[in-house]
């Protein structure tokens, strides 16, 4: 398994610097390719990661989004599935 590393990406960048706002704003609607990247210590609560795929990842002391449940996660993490926000 390859060890996760910091991407060249301005949105990957934003992330890292905990600027969440700017992520949202700046994220075009389509696809985001950030695989293989290194998201330890992140916290992604207010961030928008619907219909992204967390395959194979390794998510120990994550903090994700209340809006989506844990079997949704696992489901991702498990086979691949995207992940689907629960809605209030």
């Amino acid at each position: 398994m390859s060890r996760p590393a910091l991407l060249q990406s301005a949105l990957y960048t934003l992330l890292h610097e905990d600027n969440i706002s700017g992520f949202n704003q700046q994220r075009p609607s389509g696809h985001i390719d950030m695989r293989g990247g290194d998201f330890r210590g992140l916290d992604l609560r207010n961030a928008c990661i619907e219909g992204a795929s967390l395959a194979h990842a390794q998510i120990s002391g994550a903090y994700f989004p209340v809006e989506l449940t844990a079997d949704e996660i696992l489901m991702s993490v498990n086979f691949g599935t995207r992940l689907r926000y629960r809605t209030k």
